[in-house]
């Protein structure tokens, strides 16, 4: 009997790049949370994985940290790149809407919110 390495059949690479099998979670989301210094059981509890799938993910990250440190890079330098593209090509709408003068009937409602953000600059 040839013995199987079971977090490479939990670990896969698709186009996505690599992935937890039978999800959509990627190891970059599991990186999110290992970098921000999350617990492997909240990690687990959060994404809904099984015992397995979590132990296999972080074996994986273990055995193979130069690999994934680097694709995790790559996907953060893409994301950001993608935020600063969508928040450049959205300034001007956002500034537009923001000079719109309030609907009628809204002024209650403005005023409990504006009363709310005076509560919560004074915290």
């Amino acid at each position: 009997m040839v013995p199987t390495d079971t977090a490479e059949q939990t670990v896969i690479r698709t186009e996505r790049g690599l992935t937890i099998a039978g999800t959509r979670i990627t190891l970059y989301d599991v990186m999110d949370y290992v970098t921000a210094c999350w617990p492997s059981k909240l990690i687990q509890d959060w994404l809904n994985l099984t015992d397995r799938q979590i132990t296999d993910v972080m074996a994986y990250l273990a055995e193979h940290p130069a690999e994934v440190e680097a694709e995790y890079r790559i996907v953060l330098e893409e994301a950001e790149a993608e935020r600063q593209y969508w928040e450049e090509r959205n300034r001007e709408h956002f500034a537009q809407i923001s000079a719109l003068s309030p609907k009628p009937g809204q002024e209650e409602l403005r005023a409990k919110l504006a009363a709310w953000k005076a509560r919560q600059q004074q915290r």
